[in-house]
C-alpha cells in the first residue's frame, strides 16, 4: 500500500540546507558524516510532534553553533519561529576563552535558558540531547572511562551534572517516550 501524501516542502528545504551547512564535517570522533546527528534529532522530535517547523528546527539545530550560518541567515531562509528555536538551542561562546575554559558557564547558561523555554523549544532540545545521550551511552559502554577524554571537559561528574540538569529542565516532557529513554540512559551512564 502506498504511503499517504504529506507536504514535506519545509522539512526537505531544512534537510538540504543542513546537509550543505554540515558538508564535509565529521561527528566528533565518530567517523561518520555530521548530518546523521541532526537527522536522528529530527526523528526523535517526530515521535512527539508532526509540526513541520519543529522538525525543521531539529534538523537545523546545530548550524548556527557548528557552521558559518547565522541566526539571521536562518531567519531569512526559514522565518522567525525556526530561527528563534535554533537560537535557543545554540551555545554562546566566550571571546578569549577556550571551549574547555568556558564549558561550565556555557552549559549553565544553556540550562537557565532551557528551564524557561517554551514547550516547542524543549521538544527540539530533547531531540538533540537524547541523540547525544544515546551516543554517550553507546560509546561509554565500549570505551569505559577513557571515553571522557574525547570531550573538552573530561570529568564525568561535570557531564552527570549537565545531563541531570537537562532532565530537570525538560521534565515537562516526561510523558513522552523520548524523555523516558533520555532519563533511563542518564541513570545508566551516571548511576547515583
Amino acid at each position: 500500500m502506498a504511503n499517504n501524501p504529506l507536504d514535506t516542502a519545509l522539512f526537505d528545504k531544512a534537510v538540504i540546507f543542513a546537509v550543505k551547512a554540515h558538508a564535509g564535517t565529521e561527528r566528533r570522533g565518530k567517523g561518520f558524516p555530521y548530518i546523521i546527528h541532526p537527522m536522528e534529532a529530527a526523528e526523535i522530535v517526530s515521535t512527539i510532534t508532526s509540526d513541520p517547523e519543529l522538525l525543521a528546527a531539529a534538523i537545523l539545530h546545530d548550524v548556527v553553533e557548528d557552521t558559518g550560518t547565522t541566526v539571521e541567515d536562518l531567519r531569512a531562509a526559514f522565518g522567525d519561529r525556526i530561527a528563534d528555536l535554533v537560537a535557543s538551542e545554540s551555545d554562546t561562546f566566550r571571546e578569549g576563552l577556550s571551549e574547555a575554559e568556558s564549558w561550565h558557564d556555557r552549559k549553565e547558561e544553556g540550562l537557565r535558558r532551557l528551564r524557561t523555554a517554551s514547550r516547542d523549544a524543549k521538544i527540539v532540545a530533547l531531540g538533540d540531547k537524547l541523540s547525544n545521550m544515546r551516543a554517550i551511552a553507546r560509546d561509554y559502554s565500549l570505551k569505559g572511562d577513557a571515553f571522557w577524554s574525547l570531550f573538552h571537559v573530561s570529568d564525568p561528574r561535570e557531564h552527570a551534572w549537565r545531563y541531570r540538569g537537562l532532565a530537570d529542565a525538560l521534565r515537562e516532557l516526561e510523558d513522552t517516550f523520548a524523555f523516558q529513554e533520555f532519563e533511563r540512559l542518564i541513570n545508566q551512564v551516571f548511576p547515583q
